[in-house]
């Protein structure tokens, strides 16, 4: 293990705040090995409005006849193909006394380039920036972010060498840079990355940006930095915060990291993790309602458990990577899904989060999964090893009935195996056992990831007993018996099924511009029946402008006229109005529960 500390350089003209990646996993560079000259790269941004980050990187020692470079098809946290490639543009190649070399493309993310064994080789690139979001690269004159997967190439069996990156941030922009990068000592904006593993993992973010006030916990700094934030109290904001981190670093009993940072991207939507930072859209007004403050401050949980629950504690398929092709693994239910549990138990245990939010959280997690006909068809390690091609949330068109989400079923089995293991020992040992366990065992002691069974192992361990049934809930289709495991905390549920209120047409519509856009239909409802798939657009009701309020108001069993676009055509669609029923999956106290019952549910219901 590798500690590395915070380093703040100042002059009269620029401040550089920057992060530091405090522990080294396995797959980072050997301790004892001989360092290389280290890789280069440098950055410029002369015109942001032409949205082209300039990229030169210069591989020292190369004395090969040809080299290989790649761009990563993906970057780690974010589940999807992202043809970063695509956005390469302006490549040029040049030896050591900087005379052309040739090159070609080879794949799609690989150019092949005739290096005639000279000492170094430089590729000079374009790389467009016009996605704002935390996975992929934005550049206008008011920021600039750099998710590195996706700016930055790698040379093959080169990963575990040594990187440096110099960023020259636009001259009109606050003299401020947040990445998870050590900085050079003398050298300004210029980091280094112990291997590219580590480079990957520490996103940039540059511009107008605002650092709100640090706060410590267990003597440890951490920060929020961020572009256009939003209108909040910034000082309950920061109080707030540093309850989550307290409330999640307890779940574990250690904080491998030297300093942690929030860096907030701007408005939008989606958060990545990293070992000692997260990056997030972020959009501090909604901090303004209850119900905004507590979606935001969920949003906040998850992102930064997962620097346990992911980057330290992670199935093995998870690290090191393949940045060449998609990195399949069945246990996203328990990375993705137990994150999202912990994320409710993280906002309870910090007293910002009531009993009522809480069960209704979960309460809403079980009604998601189990009033969508996907439970029928995939279970929750299928939806996880098929997350590349079926998306986090499941698939789309006509597919999507076919398909869950572990966002969705994965909170709900972490509760159960919770409950379950509660039940077991009287309530001596729970899941964050077996979290602290896995984190001790295979990230500390073994530095490694763990398999499908070793994790099995720790859950049984723990529980004292064989946990089939939850092991079959989780890899089948096998129906859940919510009474039985929520008995065991003192916990009813609700599973009758009833009548929704008002019509159905089976359309999930969000305004879009003067019209309603389909963002989903369900499955076998009359709108599916008349063909009408996710993407339509809404336009008329019954020869009326259509809006969310009519919709809502249209009653059973009345015929109804609908105009839509879909697939570029405009069509007419009468339909009749179906009932729904669906569970309520209502959560509530038992009214007579027995001594183990009610001293899990009052233990698991505990603030801190």
């Amino acid at each position: 293990m590798l500690d590395r500390t915070v380093k703040n350089a100042f002059t009269s003209t620029y401040r550089v705040y920057m992060l530091a990646i405090t522990f080294l996993t396995s797959f980072q560079y050997g301790v004892g090995q001989t360092k290389p000259a280290a890789m280069a790269f440098e950055v410029t941004m002369a015109k942001p409005t032409d949205h082209l980050y300039h990229v030169v990187f210069t591989y020292p020692n190369a004395d090969q006849e040809t080299i290989d470079f790649k761009m990563p098809v993906w970057t780690p946290g974010y589940y999807q193909l992202m043809n970063y490639a695509s956005s390469v543009a302006n490549m040029q190649v040049t030896d050591a006394a900087g005379k052309p070399l040739q090159w070609e493309k080879t794949a799609n993310s690989t150019w092949r380039v005739r290096a005639n064994k000279t000492p170094s080789v430089t590729l000079s690139y374009d790389v467009k920036a016009t996605r704002d979001f935390v996975a992929g690269n934005y550049l206008d004159d008011n920021k600039g972010y750099i998710s590195p997967a996706g700016v930055f190439m790698y040379v093959p069996n080169q990963l575990q060498q040594p990187v440096t990156v110099t960023l020259h941030p636009y001259s009109a922009w606050k003299p401020l840079v947040a990445t998870g990068l050590d900085s050079i000592p003398g050298k300004p904006n210029t980091f280094t990355a112990t291997n590219f593993d580590v480079l990957y993992d520490s996103p940039m973010l540059m511009g107008n940006l605002e650092q709100l006030p640090s706060f410590t916990v267990a003597g440890i700094p951490h920060y929020f930095v961020g572009y256009n934030i939003g209108n909040f109290d910034r000082n309950q904001f920061v109080a707030d915060l540093k309850k989550i981190v307290q409330a999640g670093s307890e779940i574990i009993g250690d904080i491998p990291y030297k300093h942690y940072t929030f860096i907030a991207i701007g408005p939008g939507g989606g958060g990545i993790e990293h070992l000692n930072s997260t990056a997030i859209s972020f959009d501090g007004s909604g901090l303004n309602t209850s119900q905004g403050k507590l979606r935001l401050y969920l949003f906040l949980a998850h992102e930064y458990f997962h620097h346990y629950n992911v980057k330290r504690i992670r199935p093995a398929a998870l690290g090191p990577f393949d940045y060449d092709q998609e990195n399949r693994t069945n246990m996203l239910w328990v990375s993705e899904g137990f994150t999202v549990y912990y994320e409710y138990l993280m906002l309870r245990r910090a007293g910002l989060m009531s009993e009522e939010e809480l069960l209704n959280a979960l309460r809403s997690n079980m009604a998601s999964y189990e009033n969508k006909p996907g439970h029928r068809f995939q279970s929750a390690t299928q939806a996880s090893y098929e997350t590349w091609s079926d998306g986090p949330f499941g698939r789309t068109g006509d597919d999507a009935y076919k398909t869950i989400s572990y966002y969705e079923k994965g909170p709900v089995l972490g509760m159960l195996l919770d409950f379950k293991i509660r039940h077991e020992t009287d309530n001596k040992k729970s899941l964050d056992d077996v979290m602290r366990m896995l984190y001790q065992t295979y990230y500390q002691k073994e530095k490694r990831g763990f398999t499908d069974e070793e994790f099995r192992t720790i859950c049984e361990k723990t529980a004292g007993k064989p946990l089939d049934e939850i092991f079959d809930y989780a890899s089948t289709v096998k129906p859940l018996d919510y009474p039985k495991y929520l008995a065991y905390a003192g916990l009813s549920v609700d599973t009758t099924l009833r009548e929704a209120p008002g019509g159905w047409l089976g359309l999930n519509l969000r305004p879009k511009s003067d019209s309603l856009l389909v963002s989903s239909v369900d499955w076998e409802s009359p709108a599916w029946k008349a063909g009408i798939r996710s993407g339509a657009v809404l336009l008329m009701l019954n020869n009326q402008p259509a809006t969310l309020a009519a919709v809502k108001a249209i009653p059973v069993d009345q015929s109804v006229k609908l105009r839509i676009v879909q697939g570029g055509q405009t069509d007419e669609k009468t339909l009749r109005v179906g009932q729904k029923f669906e569970r309520t999956f209502q959560l509530s106290r038992l009214p007579n529960p027995n001594k183990q019952q009610q001293a899990i549910l009052n233990d698991w219901l505990k603030e801190r």
